[in-house]
């Protein structure tokens, strides 16, 4: 069996368990007395996501047919899903992900910001999804400075880089991180065109730095690389750090961001 095979299998084999386990008075249907298996019958989830009985089959059937997004979505909603579910049903679909756009405040869970405050000896901190700064630890103020000095929109990964005197003074390689930095925003940003809060920080930076405002009409984009950051300290001197940005689970767009100290 090929992997393609494989992944309609369970993708057909996902579909019935959930409809299986879904009770008819769930979903606004009488119980029955004829019922002679557990859970929805086929047609009746056909019915209920507004696609035809046949199809429906042929997708528990493990078939080669191809279910759009649309679909994916009306069959969550009929299968009565939960955010889990659903993003697994896209993922053996082999669809993009069907999560929703984040909007609104955010705060770094606890038990991350208490994870980095054990971390002595690396600096570390959590980005929204705007690149705000959410939390920091102890190393974290001792080599950039502490954040908590910067308040709302000031306290920002992308004007700290563009816009802050003081701590893009920090960076000696800024010629090359602050454009690669720009691409990987750029790339994060995408799905949230339009979202006030990321107007206004662009807005804001194209005011204020001249980088900004030559390199963002580019359109460069680009996904996380393996970095090294080196630091030029006014106290300890040179820092050499590599970086690593790990996604905060059940948190679209947070991650958390270590910086491991390496020989210069």
């Amino acid at each position: 069996m090929s992997p393609v095979e494989a992944r309609r299998r369970e993708f057909g084999d996902f579909l019935r368990s959930r409809r299986e386990r879904l009770k008819p008075e769930a979903v606004g249907l009488p119980p029955g007395f004829r019922r002679r298996a557990p859970g929805l019958r086929r047609e009746e989830v056909a019915q209920i996501a507004g696609v035809g009985t046949t199809w429906y089959t042929w997708l528990e059937q493990g078939r080669d047919v191809r279910p759009s997004a649309e679909v994916l979505n009306a069959l969550a909603r009929a299968l009565r899903l939960d955010p889990a579910e659903r993003s697994h049903l896209f993922v053996l679909a082999d669809r993009p992900s069907w999560e929703p756009r984040a909007s609104g405040s955010e705060s770094a869970p606890d038990a991350v910001v208490r994870m980095i405050g054990g971390m002595t000896g690396q600096p570390a901190y959590v980005l929204g999804r705007r690149w705000d700064v959410l939390a920091w630890n102890a190393a974290a103020t001792a080599v950039f400075g502490d954040f908590g000095r910067w308040e709302g929109d000031a306290r920002n990964m992308m004007r700290l880089m563009f816009a802050d005197a003081s701590y893009r003074g920090l960076l000696a390689d800024w010629d090359d991180v602050a454009p690669m930095t720009l691409a990987m925003f750029r790339a994060d940003s995408a799905r949230h065109a339009g979202d006030p809060d990321f107007e206004r920080l662009i807005a804001s930076l194209d005011k204020e730095s001249p980088e900004f405002r030559a390199w963002w009409p580019r359109h460069e984009v680009l996904r996380q690389p393996s970095t090294v950051k080196r630091i030029r300290h006014p106290a300890a001197g040179p820092l050499v750090f590599e970086y690593a940005s790990l996604d905060v689970a059940d948190r679209p767009g947070m991650r958390l961001v270590v910086c491991t100290p390496r020989p210069s």
